[in-house]
């Protein structure tokens, strides 16, 4: 019998009275910590979890997903769209439900966002054992597939007795919203364990108001970086998506105007200035833009604020120059310190701040300035003409173009793996601040439909009145569309934009610029495929509920895009693009892939010695 001061609860029952207890304060105003969560029920976790989960089905509302993967995608969406500062949880089944997540925790362990996924586990007690889809690992009875979460988790854990989730829970949150360290939690729960009943404390279930830790710079980096800079003839700054997770965007501005420093954008950090900033010089690396890529060439000190400093953002390390000092601006230790930067470990809006008032009176040499204004000048022009349509064949830039000029400016992109995010972060031009999320993370096909179904939930609550837009190719729709489906269900309307070029055209790219011939990317070139035909995306997504419809060419799209800004629920817009002609051309740095040392064929040796060739710029780490 409980005591005045606890209260029984099952495991599962005190899993989910303590998240409707947590709160986080935004901008002055309090918010529900955990958003709800995403569920597929199975015999893993629907018997009580389940009966936890209807108590609170207000506080805590569950979206019924159609695939866990999915499902993961999208609560990774919603908290970038919250700029991690919310977060939903995901709930699956032992065996394989829980293991679709296991690309979904993937990718939000490479973007560093915050997901708490509450997972179905074998039973403890072990008496029923083997049970329905448990895998037996006969020299060790506890290793079990929840066990392959803990590569690609911040924090994990299997709750073998109800008493551990007083300490579990505090810890996987504070995980999941720790600016250094943000990411993924799990927590594994047997079925047997999960109804087990204890007497918790009453306080545990208090309402708990969280605020997110903002770090201070030390001074001595501080000073080290700011000596740095003022020394410096061609300064840089990357903003990557650490800036607008620590919602620094107005310092970043203030400090770039203050100094004159020219700002280039990662793939995380699009959308940190507008297109038409002046000091805006445009996207960086693999999937950038020759303006970018020309400062960054040149510059001989490097300000990295809240970036990662992936191979797409440095051209696997042939973007800078070898002598060319970087400083890592950056909550994260492990990335403040790359490729030999001078650290500055710390919250990216305080360290602005603080490296501003230090650079009191210094301004970038206005030559260098000027450089990087008629370099951006150049690309405006180049991207205008790519985007143009007329008497050339469709292609994704088109699309994009045709869209960023009809769209509202709070309005919200989505792209992922493919030819689009390239296209979309060469060619969309940011009509203002966090409207663009390319999933580039992880690179993963599918988080396009899923990711903008977790985004418009997101925005729902704070623009509902704004639109979520995301363009896919082919291949994603054909591996991951049925959320188009759930968001009809959930009348959280979307615009889906599918580009068909008949494959995965973009890596039929990469093969035939490698010297290789067109195989088994493009459905024309696949050699078990007979005969190709092709899919009536149209018929297909109208099956799941939505307004759909083909259009023909890119003044076609204007017009089913306006249809599709006027209509109350999702609108899917398809338009066949071409395979090889049309793909930006310009902007790429260099990026390292495997090619063969040794082959028979003249165009794959020739593609080798060219590749390599770019290889002696390449920067060392150390």
């Amino acid at each position: 019998m409980a005591g005045s001061d606890t209260v029984r609860l099952t495991t599962a029952q005190a899993i989910i009275r303590y998240l409707a207890a947590q709160y986080i304060e935004i901008d002055g105003q309090e918010w529900r910590l955990c958003g709800g969560g995403f569920g597929i029920f199975g015999h893993g976790n629907v018997t009580c979890l389940g009966e936890a989960l209807y108590d609170h089905k207000t506080e805590l509302p569950l979206y019924r997903g159609q695939n866990e993967q999915s499902m993961g995608f999208a609560a990774a969406a919603y908290a970038k769209t919250w700029l991690r500062q919310r977060f939903m949880f995901c709930t699956a089944s032992a065996g394989p439900g829980t293991a679709n997540l296991l690309t979904a925790s993937a990718l939000a362990h490479a973007n560093r966002l915050p997901m708490l996924m509450l997972c179905g586990d074998t039973f403890i007690t072990r008496l029923p054992d083997p049970v329905l889809q448990q895998l037996e690992h006969f020299g060790d009875p506890t290793f079990g597939v929840n066990d392959a979460f803990k590569a690609v988790t911040r924090y994990w854990d299997r709750i073998t007795h109800p008493a551990q989730i007083i300490q579990s829970l505090p810890n996987a949150i504070a995980t999941m919203l720790d600016p250094a360290d943000s990411g993924p939690a799990f927590l594994g729960l047997p079925q047997d364990v999960q109804g087990w009943a204890y007497d918790y404390p009453v306080e545990m279930f208090e309402k708990k108001l969280h605020r997110i830790r903002r770090q201070f710079p030390d001074a001595a980096e501080v000073a080290d970086a700011a000596a740095a800079l003022k020394a410096a003839k061609r300064p840089m700054i990357i903003a990557g998506g650490g800036v607008q997770y620590s919602r620094a965007v107005e310092e970043l501005t203030t400090f770039a105007e203050a100094t004159g420093i020219p700002v280039v954008e990662t793939i995380a950090g699009r959308a940190n200035m507008v297109d038409t900033h002046p000091l805006n010089c445009g996207p960086i690396g693999v999937t950038g833009s020759d303006s970018a890529n020309a400062v960054a060439e040149k510059a001989d000190v490097i300000l990295s604020v809240g970036c990662r400093l992936q191979d797409f953002t440095t051209g696997s390390w042939t973007a800078f120059a070898k002598d060319a000092q970087i400083i890592g601006l950056n909550v994260g230790r492990h990335d403040a310190g790359k490729h030999r930067s001078l650290p500055v470990v710390g919250d990216a809006k305080l360290g602005l701040d603080a490296l501003d008032a230090a650079l009191t009176g210094y301004t970038a040499p206005s030559s260098w300035c000027d450089f990087a204004k008629e370099e951006r000048a150049k690309w405006v022009a180049y991207v205008a003409d790519n985007v143009a349509h007329g008497n050339r064949p469709n292609s994704y830039a088109q699309a994009i173009g045709v869209v960023n000029a009809a769209c509202d400016p709070r309005d919200r992109v989505v792209a992922a793996a493919g030819g689009l995010p390239a296209e979309v972060t060469a060619n969309w031009r940011t009509l203002d601040i966090g409207t663009v999320d390319v999933e580039f993370g992880f690179s993963c096909m599918g988080y396009e439909i899923a990711g903008a179904w977790g985004a418009r939930i997101a925005q729902a609550e704070r623009e509902p009145d704004q639109d979520v837009i995301t363009f896919v190719g082919d291949g994603s729709y054909l591996l991951m569309n049925s959320d188009i489906y759930s968001s009809v269900l959930s009348q959280k309307k979307m615009i889906v934009l599918v580009l068909d070029n008949g494959g995965f055209a973009v890596i039929n790219k990469l093969q035939n610029n490698t010297g290789n011939e067109s195989f088994n990317n493009l459905l024309s070139d696949a050699p078990t495929i007979p005969e190709a035909f092709a899919v009536d995306f149209e018929a297909h997504a109208a099956s799941m509920g939505a307004t759909a419809e083909t259009v023909e060419n890119p003044a076609e799209l204007g017009e089913a895009f306006k249809r599709a800004k006027a209509s109350d629920k999702t609108y899917v817009i398809c338009m066949k693009v071409d395979a090889y002609e049309g793909w930006t051309t310009e902007g790429h740095t260099w990026w390292e892939v495997g090619t063969p040392h040794v082959t028979d064929n003249e165009k794959v040796a020739a593609a080798h010695t060219d590749w390599e060739a770019t290889r002696p710029k390449q920067r060392k780490g150390v």
